[in-house]
């Protein structure tokens, strides 16, 4: 079954960023697989070992097992034992990728491409174990993603994903107290642990991109995360912050991850504290599902701070926008619109 971020878009990107952001999370094997594969993009290749696949698998799997212990929802794990020990120096690297080829894999190649109990339509490879061979064959799909406009932001958006799904795990706090705040100064995510302690969690722009499909929320043109790039976008508050004060007294906190959307730099700053023309507004509702659909943890967030049913929502969402009109007179609508 598709999710609804799929209906209606069968481009290669939207099939990968669907399973980057809406597949199963038993383990974050899914992310360090991904990675793995943007890799073997960068080196053209058209198949590849499980051997060669080891060395950039587990090394993203140490790396994140070093900020964030818990990386999966098993009690026991030869694999992440294995990892563990390479980071106490228990273990020699080579000794490590053997044990990823033999460990690490099982599950995920067969699960990584499926997306709500079936495999996206687009898929990017083809696993070859016949004759005592492990390896697998990537298809024209997978190759053609480094074609398209959005692949330099595709890494940043997993490990974004990444990082917001381990966060959650290693918390331990109630989700129904979850609560993702945005930190505009510094454009990142952070959450208050339970001893009030803050952990930063990523860039907002990473988290926010894959739910837009690498488009300007307004003008739906091609827009960079890429801190390189002259025209990265920027962070707009969809309901101006100006009136954080009247939305406050009402029961919304305007920086929530619910009012949040990433911009093109010219088409934000042309937007400044206008209201976006109602149609923008089913837009918005229909992004924040996307969020809600995926899980962990901004899926929490949205839903306590918007409502707990759609019908909550979309009503809370209606009520802010009537709210922020009375308060201006000005409506807004991008100069030029992609369709």
């Amino acid at each position: 079954m598709l999710t609804k971020f799929q209906i209606n878009d069968p481009s290669i990107e939207s099939q990968w960023r669907a399973i980057i952001l809406f597949g199963k999370n038993s383990a974050t094997y899914k992310f360090a697989f991904a990675k793995a594969l943007l890799e073997t993009i960068e080196k053209e290749k058209t198949k590849i070992s499980l051997e060669e696949l080891s060395i950039p698998f587990a090394n993203s799997i140490v790396d994140h097992l070093q900020k964030s212990d818990k990386q999966g929802n098993s009690v026991t794990s030869t694999f992440l034992e294995g990892c563990r020990g390479f980071i106490k120096g228990d273990m020699k690297p080579e000794d490590l990728y053997r044990l990823t080829e033999k460990y690490g894999f099982v599950n995920v190649i067969d699960a990584f491409q499926n997306v709500n109990g079936g495999a996206v339509s687009n898929t990017f490879y083809e696993k070859n174990f016949i004759g005592g061979k492990k390896e697998i064959v990537i298809t024209d799909n997978l190759l053609k993603i480094k074609e398209l406009f959005q692949y330099r932001n595709l890494n940043q958006e997993v490990e974004a994903r990444w990082n917001l799904v381990e966060t959650a795990w290693n918390l331990k706090i109630n989700p129904n107290l979850l609560e993702v705040n945005y930190d505009e100064e510094k454009s990142l995510f952070f959450i208050e642990s339970n001893v009030m302690q803050r952990i930063d969690i990523t860039s907002v722009r990473d988290a926010l991109n894959g739910y837009q499909k690498g488009k300007c929320f307004y003008s739906l043109q091609d827009i960079s995360i890429n801190k390189n790039n002259l025209n990265i976008c920027q962070v707009d508050h969809f309901l101006p912050h100006i009136n954080k004060k009247e939305h406050c007294k009402n029961g919304a906190n305007i920086n929530g991850v619910w009012n949040l959307v990433l911009a093109d730099s010219n088409v934000n700053l042309n937007k400044s504290a206008k209201i976006p023309d109602v149609r923008f507004l089913e837009r918005l509702y229909d992004r924040n599902e996307y969020y809600i659909e995926s899980k962990h943890p901004l899926a929490e967030t949205i839903i306590n701070q918007t409502g707990l049913t759609k019908k909550q929502r979309r009503n809370f969402l209606q009520f802010q926008y009537n709210l922020a009109l009375s308060l201006s007179i000005q409506r807004w609508r991008p100069e030029f619109e992609l369709i």
